[in-house]
């Protein structure tokens, strides 16, 4: 038997804040005291102590992969540089967010991703990751392989998580043209001309396959008792498909309207907290500090930006009157861990797994200091 004692540490709990101790037996914690004059085996000096974060949807390593446009990571490295990144920012859960169907010239093949989720698994039975890692298939409708892709990547044992999404122009996430055009040509560097015919044929991919694709992949994962989260709903139209589609989480909705919609109805509206570090969407749409302020944020998300998990559900608590930090802190770790069927971690509480995370604030910026992950220290 392998036992811990965390005292004089500030424990951020479901509801309250405590000065108090942890007891850590085998990777499980056994009790939270409220007694900080409990002498433990490591004295955490009144720093904040919370659960380790868990992370539905990060682009992550996808960066570590190609770091620069066209310039390809061996991919083993690029999961292990991964992996310490967002150990280190105390993620100790998180779904790695892959993009299956071939949506333009930069999406990655089916032999490239798959090698990625190889990788994941076979690091992940020898012991080399610090975190926990699940997959998370984000699935673009509007394609013509997505399917296949879809059945093929799906027998994965790590597959945590579908998600449904549509990048055609004027749709979802991309209802402002303007920004189509800004984003795209800014990522492909084609002039109007090109953008136009490209937009013109993605159009015709969407009007095809869109629809079809959405409805087989939606019945793939409930046969594989998988979550569904949607993507960029933008109307209560939107809305209702995802209730219909049985979906439990709502991903960057990009309206208020389409927000409301999805709380109102039980779905778990996702924000990215580098919207929340920043004060804006990168793509023009609604705010996650306005859904915040407005009751609807559930679930924060790191996206692209690992450390900004931590940092914008701290943000949270200081830039919303009706949020406080253990609410705040519940985005990132209790509320995702229910959401997709991990119960038995995202709090600090009897019975639950020992993730966690020790942190103390530097210049309003929250500084990790310590990262357990199973009543281990990994980072």
């Amino acid at each position: 038997m392998h036992e811990t004692v965390i005292s004089n540490a500030r424990i951020v709990l479901a509801d309250e804040i405590v000065d108090g101790s942890v007891k850590i037996v085998d990777g499980i914690i056994q009790d939270v005291a409220t007694n900080s004059s409990v002498t433990g085996t490591l004295d955490f000096e009144g720093d904040l102590l919370i659960p380790g974060l868990v992370e539905l949807h990060t682009d992550n390593l996808e960066r570590h992969a190609m770091p620069r446009p066209k310039s390809y990571w061996p991919i083993e490295s690029a999961v292990l540089n991964h992996d310490r990144e967002v150990s280190a920012a105390g993620i100790t859960t998180v779904f790695d967010a892959l993009c299956i169907g071939h949506m333009d010239q930069g999406s990655r093949s089916i032999e490239s991703i798959t090698e990625m989720a190889n990788s994941i698994d076979s690091l992940s039975a020898k012991g080399s990751l610090k975190a926990e890692h699940f997959l998370h298939w984000r699935c673009e409708v509007a394609s013509a392989d997505v399917l296949n892709n879809a059945f093929t990547v799906s027998e994965n044992s790590r597959t945590g998580l579908f998600s449904v999404m549509d990048h055609t122009p004027g749709q979802r996430q991309f209802v402002s043209l303007d920004a189509y055009y800004t984003y795209y040509q800014g990522k492909y560097g084609l002039n109007d001309q090109q953008m136009e015919q490209y937009m013109t044929e993605r159009r015709a991919v969407q009007e095809k396959y869109s629809a079809p694709n959405r409805r087989e992949i939606v019945k793939l994962a409930h046969s594989k008792s998988v979550p569904i989260a949607s993507h960029d709903d933008a109307t209560i139209e939107h809305v209702d498909e995802a209730i219909e589609d049985g979906i439990v989480v709502a991903e960057f909705p990009t309206t208020l309207e389409a927000a409301n919609a999805s709380h109102k109805n039980n779905l778990a509206v996702l924000m990215g907290a580098p919207n929340v570090v920043r004060g804006k969407s990168h793509s023009g749409n609604v705010s996650a500090r306005e859904l915040a302020s407005e009751g609807l944020l559930d679930i924060l998300s790191s996206d692209y930006v690992p450390f900004s998990l931590l940092y914008g559900a701290v943000l949270l608590e200081k830039h919303c009157d009706n949020i406080t930090l253990p609410q705040a802190i519940a985005t990132v770790s209790k509320n995702p861990a229910n959401q997709v069927g991990l119960n038995d971690r995202g709090e600090i509480a009897q019975g639950k797994k020992a993730d966690l995370v020790r942190f103390r604030m530097d210049a309003e910026v929250p500084n990790v200091v310590e990262v357990w992950k199973n009543g281990s220290r990994v980072a």
